[in-house]
């Protein structure tokens, strides 16, 4: 669908739950060969999308990575698919408008699979992002016209390099013995399964790089010791002098090495292993951002207003992010996971951070709010599910709970934009309000956008 009307074209289109599938009828191309042709847009994805006119008058979508809108490009398609083809970008003959090649930092550019969008300035990558969760919501939450409010401008990253506080470099041992001069250890190639050997990464911190290579020394020093290749983890933590005010940053290179991360005035530990958000830079602005929905008065009517919801349900609570940061905006804050170690690390941090009103519990996916005694007409929810967003066994959980207010974190628009859909037109959450939606980019030269959508419950 989003193909289907950035290019014109009067297709049938199909798409899946995730929003990654599209369905075109047209005649497949033919392989390994070269072509020429503008691009008319960038896909949620980051990919270009073209159109090519074939001899015999037929269309052909291709998909046409690390290009841009007005670009005229020479690639050479290699893969056809059943309904659109896949290409490598061979020349731009002219760029597109937004195109500034002198932006880009990474030499390995066009071939890592990391970065999508270096070439465009930083303000065009956040006005595209906001039209990914745009279209996102017009194609996969199917409520009526004027229920969706105008989606907010896109909050920028402070850092838009060097802001990655995690890297997860990998490396394969070859087949039959044979092992290379220099093994390649870095990043996934473009469109396929081979590793890029990449000595540095623009995106990540000075810490992360300068221990990434002493992590690459150690492995080529003993390459012959590996069976099979492996995944490298540096993380970055951070220490502050509390005397002094002065910061120490390390990295941790074992999984289960504790990390320490600030955000505002907060103090999170973690094992380096498990999932914390790797754009440090950009957290005081979202946690405070979700800190500002919560207190939003559920009425300022000067005959009766009413104050915002004095309870706060955080489910997927994790390590205790948005739990912690938030705890000051409600007198009660109540943090659910499904893992037992999530919740230890939880209840942890909120003694760590001398927080008196938050309380962390064990909740079983199959009757989650079990343990959740707080009204539900005082109570806001705060949901930062997985990528695959909440199953539908845990929004019937939700609907049938009602809290007052709901603040849906969300690292995948389109199943946010899915779930609310299924909110939105369930008889229990009809009389939900959606207050805003807006993006917040963690991963700046990326295509990844993060959305923070805001439903009230009507009276």
């Amino acid at each position: 669908m989003e193909l289907r009307e950035s290019l014109g074209l009067h297709v049938d289109v199909k798409t899946s739950d995730d929003g990654k599938s599209f369905i075109l009828e047209q005649q497949p191309p033919t392989e390994f060969r070269y072509t020429e042709l503008y691009i008319a847009n960038l896909s949620s994805t980051g990919d270009g999308i073209g159109v090519d006119k074939r001899e015999d008058g037929t269309i052909e979508i291709v998909v046409v990575p690390y290009s841009v809108p007005g670009d005229l490009v020479k690639v050479k398609i290699y893969k056809c698919l059943e309904h659109y083809s896949l290409a490598d970008l061979d020349t731009v003959l002219s760029g597109g408008h937004a195109r500034d090649d002198s932006l880009v930092r990474c030499k390995y550019f066009t071939k890592c699979a990391g970065c999508q969008l270096q070439m465009l300035p930083y303000e065009e990558q956040l006005r595209h992002k906001r039209e990914v969760i745009v279209r996102a919501y017009k194609n996969f939450c199917k409520v009526s016209d004027g229920v969706i409010p105008e989606i907010g401008d896109t909050i920028g990253s402070p850092l838009e390099y060097g802001y990655r506080t995690k890297l997860t470099p990998h490396f394969d041992v070859p087949r039959n013995g044979h092992v290379p001069t220099v093994t390649p250890i870095g990043f996934t190639e473009k469109g396929r399964s081979v590793v890029i050997d990449i000595e540095e990464c623009p995106i990540g911190t000075p810490a992360i790089n300068e221990a990434y290579k002493k992590e690459r020394m150690r492995v080529r020093d003993d390459i012959y010791s590996y069976k099979r290749g492996a995944t490298l983890l540096l993380r970055e933590s951070l220490e502050i002098d509390e005397t002094t005010n002065e910061t120490k940053k390390s990295v941790c290179v074992n999984s289960k090495d504790t990390v320490t991360e600030y955000v505002n005035r907060y103090r999170f530990k973690y094992p380096a292993g498990d999932f914390f958000q790797c754009n440090s830079s950009v957290l005081p602005r979202v946690t405070e951002y979700v800190n500002s929905q919560l207190k939003l008065r559920l009425s300022n009517d000067e005959y009766k207003p009413l104050p915002a919801p004095k309870y706060l349900v955080d489910a997927y609570c994790g390590s205790g992010l948005f739990s912690i940061t938030c705890n000051e905006s409600v007198e009660e804050v109540i943090g659910v996971e499904i893992s037992p170690k999530s919740v230890a690390c939880a209840t942890s941090n909120a003694l760590d951070n001398n927080i008196a009103n938050a309380e962390f519990v064990l909740g079983d996916a199959a009757v989650i709010f079990r343990q959740i005694r707080t009204p539900s007409n005082e109570t806001s929810m705060i949901l930062d599910p997985p990528r695959k967003g909440c199953d539908n066994n845990f929004l019937n959980q939700l609907l049938d709970y009602l809290p007052r207010r709901i603040v849906y974190v969300s690292c995948n628009v389109h199943t946010q934009a899915r779930d609310l859909g299924y909110i939105l037109n369930d008889p229990r959450g009809l009389k939900y309000h959606v207050n805003s939606i807006r993006g917040f980019d963690f991963f700046p030269q990326t295509h990844h956008v993060e959305s923070v959508a805001v439903l009230t419950l009507q009276d």
